[in-house]
């Protein structure tokens, strides 16, 4: 006699709720992502949301200067028309940036908000 064996299926299932950055000083992060960056607030209590072409884009704030390391290689990815012109506006602004880097669909620039997380600008081609 053969055994049977019984599986059960679970099935976990996935939603996008954000992308998040962790900040020391929300005010201070409030004001550069929605000052500088001109990004819309859409809601703050203890986090502050913003909507990205209706992506969700919190900063969340701690005091927990490991989290503020960022130890992964997600980064906050703006796509724009014109990156020179993009930078030009951002170092008016007193915002240091890199240098443009071609690759090869595109070109690619970065600047950090006030706590040092880093923040990319994208072309396409």
């Amino acid at each position: 006699m053969v055994p049977v064996i019984e599986t059960v299926e679970i099935i976990m299932k996935f939603h996008f709720d954000c992308v998040f950055y962790y900040v020391t000083d929300l005010k201070r992060a409030v004001t550069f992502y929605s000052d500088i960056l001109s990004l819309k607030l859409t809601s703050q209590d203890v986090v502050a949301r913003f909507d990205i072409d209706g992506v969700l884009f919190e900063l969340v704030p701690t005091a927990d200067k490991i989290k503020l390391q960022g130890g992964g290689n997600a980064r906050l990815c703006l796509k724009v028309d014109n990156i020179h012109q993009a930078l030009d506006e951002l170092q008016k602004k007193g915002i240091h940036t890199s240098q443009v880097q071609d690759v090869d669909n595109g070109m690619l620039a970065s600047f950090k908000d006030p706590d040092g997380n880093e923040i990319y600008l994208w072309q396409y081609r």
